[in-house]
């Protein structure tokens, strides 16, 4: 996935780690990510905490999409600022899965809580052999 993940890259971020229905990415905030009031743009940590979330319930190897996702922005971040969008599993049915993503700055703050609802689509990402 991150090899053509083009948005991931251009931000920035890193997938510090991917395990069964969990991931890490990481994220510098710079200043094209800034808002009028010189914080974080919500756009930029909703795009952070979904990727981490895309990670984490595609880790199974079974292809997955975003069915519906939630926000709730805690404090702000700032220029300079390194993020962390820690994801996982609450449950994960055949189809559908539940899934939370902490944002921490740099001091382990919280910044953003993040709810994301999957639905695998029934392929797989890489395929195995046989």
């Amino acid at each position: 996935m991150l090899e053509n993940d083009l948005c991931t890259k251009s931000m920035g971020m890193e997938v510090l780690g991917v395990g069964k229905g969990i991931a890490k990415v990481s994220m510098p905030i710079t200043q094209s990510m800034l808002n009028g009031h010189s914080t974080c743009h919500g756009g930029m940590l909703f795009t952070l905490a979904d990727t981490a979330f895309a990670f984490a319930c595609n880790s199974e190897n079974l292809a997955a999409v975003a069915s519906g996702c939630s926000i709730e922005y805690i404090r702000p971040a700032f220029e300079h600022d390194v993020l962390t969008a820690i994801a996982s599993v609450k449950c994960q049915g055949k189809l559908t899965g539940t899934y939370d993503v902490e944002i921490v700055n740099q001091n382990q703050k919280l910044v953003a809580l993040f709810r994301g609802k999957s639905h695998r689509i029934g392929s797989k990402l890489v395929k195995e052999d046989s």
